[in-house]
């Protein structure tokens, strides 16, 4: 059965850093690239990065570049989004998805077939 879990979310502070996890199962890690996203409410979902299983290249929004960070560790552990230097604009939750295609921020969304619930940060003084 294949399931992703985000964890990590919470309050920091505006500079602060958080590093989200994406916990998977049913699948390996070696056959599908992820992606992380963001969501605020009545908004719509951003794609944020995304990680290659082929050749663990990584793509970044312009928004992200330079402060967020993907990374994994095939089988073994989850797909990490370390976050840097947030900014309260970052406030929304987060999302982990599995990529049926290759990774790339231009792939519309109905290409990432399974989804975690999200974990909410939150960026506040």
């Amino acid at each position: 059965q294949v399931q992703l879990v985000e964890s990590g979310g919470g309050l920091v502070q505006p500079g602060g850093s958080l590093r989200l996890s994406c916990a998977v199962s049913g699948f390996t890690l070696d056959n599908f690239d992820i992606g992380w996203f963001r969501q605020i409410p009545g908004k719509e979902r951003e794609k944020l990065s995304c990680i290659s299983e082929i050749d663990g290249s990584t793509s970044y929004a312009s928004s992200v570049k330079g402060r967020f960070t993907i990374s994994k560790d095939k089988t073994k552990t989850p797909v990490y989004l370390q976050m840097n230097n947030l900014k309260s604009e970052d406030t929304a939750v987060y999302y982990c998805a599995r990529l049926v295609g290759s990774c790339s921020l231009s792939v519309e969304l109905d290409e990432y077939d399974y989804w975690g619930q999200g974990t909410m940060v939150t960026v506040s003084s």
